[in-house]
């Protein structure tokens, strides 16, 4: 096994001196080494840091021990930032260089596993840790890539015209509000905005129809110059790594309003992202063929089609969204699962997306973040938001707790998660992206 292959893939054998990374049942084996952004608890240095079982390796520390003098040196200072956007923006081999120095210094065979002190110096438990955003994100494109999800909704608002006949040709998208992006783990305040109930006037208050989506966002590493474009072949070197999203909708605000222009305030109040980034090598292994189109299906336009990337441009992500409401916290109860589906469901590829945004000379820089769209299947199971869960509200969950669920109520926590698994290979994940519902500020 070569070098190159070694950080690309780390043996699906490799251990770790930290115990809890060598659980079957953990998201962060030594394979997947996710990077992000924390602080110790009681201070705001920002540092970035590697998720690994229940712990969190602190590269800036492991610098200071000459765990990463093998690295050139602008990547090793790119280690001792406050955020991941320059080490988004290093080239591909710099990044597998210190995925392998890191899975080196974590390894059960490595120098750190014979010094209890220098275990305790370069690795903290999770718990003492707060958690930030891992990038600062300038731009964000949310995409509407999943079929199903696009017919569900369509068939609710248009029934006689579900699907609009420029789906299948070319990746729905629009911009998203950069701003309002919080980590996991941060409290969503009900949003208020302007609805309108049948022929009445509109009224301004609190959304009586929040939502969730779950979606997988995808960070953006080198860029490109503005007015350059970047190839379908290439687009896969152009994506760093990937994150749970659940981009938070207010169906009712955005019924009203979206006409004739699209999402605004419905959806602008905020977006969480899961903490951790699993980078684009650590899910090699998990890569699977493109969703496979319907034999009436036009094929993609020259631009958006690579044989490439309809062998391997899929990813083996199977993503589950869970709620928990105040009452089922009160009574001790789990989360109840309300949707499991799989990523590779949805009708365009990461590349596509890439490509497409780009096909115009818009220019992607480190850190931008482009996120699927929701994640629906084709059974009710797998549909990946409230509105198509319960249709419309016209079909409520019934909660373990006996509460009634068409769309989320305040004090609802909405907890997302997505793992790999394969043959040969341990089970990684991307960690929680959970947010809580806050009650509306009064009108």
């Amino acid at each position: 096994m070569t070098a190159s292959d070694r950080t690309l893939s780390p043996p699906p054998e490799l251990r770790s001196w930290i115990d809890s990374a060598n659980d079957p049942r953990t998201d962060f084996p030594i394979q997947n080494l996710p990077l992000g952004v924390f602080a110790h608890r009681g201070s705001d240095d920002a540092r970035i840091g590697v998720a690994i079982g229940d712990r969190i390796a602190d590269l800036r520390a492991l610098s200071d021990a000459g765990f990463l003098d093998a690295l050139e040196p602008r990547a090793a200072e790119c280690c001792r930032a406050g955020t991941l956007n320059r080490l988004m923006a290093l080239d591909r081999d710099s990044i597998r260089a210190l995925r392998g120095l890191l899975s080196d210094a974590l390894s059960a065979a490595g120098p750190i596993a014979r010094d209890q002190a220098m275990q305790r110096r370069v690795a903290l438990p999770a718990s003492e840790a707060r958690l930030a955003t891992p990038a600062v994100v300038e731009n964000y494109t949310d995409f509407y890539a999943s079929i199903e999800h696009a017919t569900n909704l369509g068939s609710m608002f248009r029934p006689d015209n579900p699907l609009l006949p420029n789906y299948k040709w070319i990746p729905i998208g629009y911009h998203g509000r950069a701003s309002s992006i919080v980590v996991s783990g941060t409290d969503v305040k009900r949003p208020i905005g302007q609805t309108r109930d049948g022929d009445n006037p509109p009224s301004f208050g609190p959304t009586s129809r929040l939502d969730y989506e779950i979606e997988v966002g995808a960070f953006i590493a080198t860029g490109n110059t503005q007015g350059s474009r970047i190839s379908i072949e290439r687009a896969g070197d152009y994506v760093f790594g990937y994150s749970l999203v659940n981009d938070w909708s207010a169906r009712d605000i955005q019924a009203w309003e979206y006409q004739p222009l699209g999402p605004f305030l419905g959806k602008s109040f905020a977006t969480t992202i899961s903490p951790w980034v699993v980078t684009a090598d650590a899910l090699a292994p998990y890569r699977v063929p493109a969703r496979r189109r319907a034999a009436d299906d036009p094929a993609p336009l020259p631009y958006l089609f690579s044989e490439h990337d309809q062998s391997a441009g899929g990813l083996g992500i199977t993503l589950e969204v869970c709620i928990l409401s105040a009452r089922m916290r009160e009574m001790r109860m789990e989360p109840y699962r309300v949707s499991v589906g799989a990523f590779n469901d949805i009708y365009w590829t990461t590349a596509q997306l890439v490509a497409h945004h780009t096909s115009n000379g818009c220019n992607l820089r480190p850190g931008d973040l482009l996120a699927s769209g929701t994640v629906s299947g084709p059974t009710k199971e797998s549909r990946g938001s409230l509105i198509e869960r319960t249709w419309r509200g016209s079909e409520p969950l019934t909660l373990p707790s006996g509460e009634s669920r068409g769309f989320l109520a305040d004090g609802d926590e909405v907890i997302m998660r997505g793992w790999c698994e394969r043959p040969g290979h341990p089970r990684i994940g991307f960690g929680e992206c959970r947010g809580r519902v806050a009650p509306a500020d009064p009108v």
